[in-house]
């Protein structure tokens, strides 16, 4: 390297000038051209000049001095040349030398240097590696120096002449006395530190604990900057999730909504259903109920009917066509949509029933009949009929009770009332279903649908008449047995007849039972026991309370007349009777039914 000038530039510690005693630097020849190193003895001491002092040896010691160089010279043997000088400074901070580990970063490979010859083997100039720390000689040193060229203030003589001049120790070139180099003698310990010296180097120092190495300072940033971009990253993906839920909630969807659907049956029906099933039973009975118009003195009616044969006989209550006045008063529509004039052909007010023909009608479905006696209470039950003039509507319900005494209208001037021994049924009836079938599980009707019960009133009749409103589960049919019965006769004879046991009863009574004649009666003719009637044949008297209709209860008047009408004229009964009051003696008596008409 270049010898710094008189620049005032701090000398480093591979051109530091030796230090004499005195304070004071040795001066040095000027550098010539690069000369081997002088070999070492044997005790590792460098070899000087006859009478020279050694590098460092403080005065008065050169005659210690000489008899060890004297030694020297006769073992000396080659010893490795000075590695070269380090390339830098020495770290300030203590950096930890290359391929050391840091304690934050994985150790780098360790770089391990050449192999060491086996001592006494001459190694090529400038081949080793002095210690860490210790300076080399330059290019420019001289034989026997450690380091420190000329011009450098290094201890040294000029090429070729020898260090110390003999008798005059210490002295430079010239006469000059030279200040004694305060450096202590080289020893067999300091070859042997040179020799180690690839070894030490290769020992790692670590940093102080405050020092953070580069590395981990860049990782921890790094690490920094991956967390923030990730809360970054989940804050968006957040917000953008709730953005497109709230649209989804209010939307539905981000795209058209296609509901599934089933594929349809057959014919576009939808299918077959079961002849069992209320659809199958709807789909046969339809087709053979009607809706009925009638008008007549300022008032018009609707209710509903049912085909009973294909000579175009319709049944319906009578209460649904006694307004009917002229002709072409009753107006029949079918469940096609057909229409055509009905007429009147008989009527029964006591029974509430009446029959309607229809003329040149083709097509028609007659429904068919089924037996009442044989419905038990928890049988599933069809209405079908036209309530506030829907048409073709069906309800569903059970039998609710059978044998129900009710009497419905007489609130009309000039009406009369109804005793029906009817079916109770919970299918919805309205005004509008009076007339129409009640139906089995078979799709056999069983009853006549006739009236309804209103919430705190009395049975009314489904098209309002006395106030009635709408269902509240309380329906009433009459049982095809009786309608039957009465239809026939309307149909061959134009009236119906209803039988008797030739009695008047008083209807004030308040006992239980029902009681012949009293203020109430008329008994026809005055009498409260017609003459030669049924009741008159079995010994009854004026004043007998009637308790039971074969085996059951009679609680009133009208009760006793609803169970007598549900038999026909003719049939046979047994009667239990009391007579002398509510302690009299009961005794019991069969009548056989007479007729009456009207």
């Amino acid at each position: 390297m270049d010898e710094p000038k008189a620049t005032g530039q701090q000398p480093k510690w591979w051109s530091r000038p030796r230090w004499a005693p005195g304070g004071r630097p040795t001066p040095g020849a000027e550098a010539g051209p690069a000369q081997p190193q002088a070999a070492r003895t044997a005790t590792g001491t460098a070899p000087v000049a006859a009478g020279g002092t050694a590098p460092g040896m403080p005065l008065g010691t050169e005659a210690e001095a000489a008899p060890r160089a004297e030694a020297g010279e006769a073992a000396a043997a080659p010893v490795p040349a000075a590695r070269p000088e380090p390339l830098h400074g020495v770290d300030p901070y203590s950096t930890p030398p290359y391929g050391g580990p840091g304690p934050w970063a994985p150790a780098p490979p360790v770089q391990r240097p050449s192999a060491t010859p086996p001592q006494g083997v001459a190694l090529p100039p400038g081949s080793a590696t002095p210690p860490y720390g210790v300076p080399t000689g330059g290019p420019d040193s001289a034989p026997g120096t450690l380091g420190g060229g000329a011009g450098q203030g290094a201890p040294g003589n000029a090429p070729g002449a020898p260090r110390n001049a003999p008798g005059a120790p210490g002295a430079a070139p010239g006469g000059t006395p030279a200040a004694p180099s305060p450096q202590p003698p080289v020893t067999a310990l300091d070859a042997a530190e040179v020799h180690e010296a690839p070894q030490a180097l290769q020992a790692p120092r670590f940093p102080e604990a405050h020092q953070v190495p580069q590395v981990s300072v860049q990782r921890s940033r790094r690490r920094s900057r991956i967390v923030v971009g990730g809360l970054v990253l989940a804050l968006v993906a957040g917000g953008a999730g709730g953005l497109i839920g709230a649209y989804v909630e209010r939307n539905g969807n981000v795209s058209d909504v296609k509901l599934p659907q089933t594929a349809a049956g057959p014919a576009g029906e939808g299918g077959e259903r079961p002849e069992g099933s209320i659809a199958g039973i709807a789909r046969r009975t339809l087709p053979g109920v009607v809706t009925l118009h009638t008008r007549g003195g300022g008032a018009e009616a609707t209710g509903t009917g049912f085909v009973l044969d294909r000579r175009g006989h319709i049944l319906t209550n009578n209460h649904v066509v006694e307004s009917a006045e002229g002709q072409g008063a009753v107006r029949v529509t079918f469940d096609g949509g057909q229409t055509a004039t009905g007429e009147v052909i008989g009527s029964d007010s006591g029974y509430d029933l009446a029959v309607i023909k229809v003329s040149h009608v083709s097509g028609l479905t007659p429904l068919p009949l089924g037996n009442s006696d044989s419905v038990r209470v928890g049988d599933p039950v069809i209405a079908f009929g036209a309530p506030f003039d829907l048409d073709g509507t069906v309800t569903t319900g059970i039998v609710s009770a059978r044998e129900r005494p009710i009497t419905a209208g007489g609130e009309e001037p000039g009406s009369e009332l109804s005793y029906v021994d009817a079916l109770q049924t919970d299918a919805p009836i309205n005004p509008g279903n009076s007339g129409g079938p009640l139906v089995d599980s078979r799709g056999r009707v069983i009853g006549v649908n006739s009236a309804i019960k209103g919430g705190g009133s009395d049975s009314v009749l489904p098209d309002g008449e006395g106030g009635g409103g709408g269902s509240v589960g309380l329906g009433f049919a009459i049982p095809v047995n009786q309608a039957r019965r009465v239809a026939e006769e309307l149909i061959n004879e134009g009236r119906a007849t209803h039988p008797v046991i030739g009695i008047s009863l008083d209807m004030e009574y308040e006992g239980e039972g029902a009681r012949i004649g009293g203020a109430g009666g008329n008994g026809g003719n005055g009498e409260a026991v017609v003459r030669g009637g049924p009741a008159d044949k079995a010994g009854l008297k004026e004043g007998d309370v009637i308790t039971k209709v074969g085996d059951k209860l009679v609680s009133g008047g009208e009760e006793l007349i609803v169970r007598i009408r549900s038999h026909r004229p003719g049939d046979k009964l047994k009667l239990t009777v009391r007579r002398g009051g509510s302690g009299g003696a009961e005794r019991t008596v069969r009548v056989t039914l007479g007729s009456a008409t009207g």
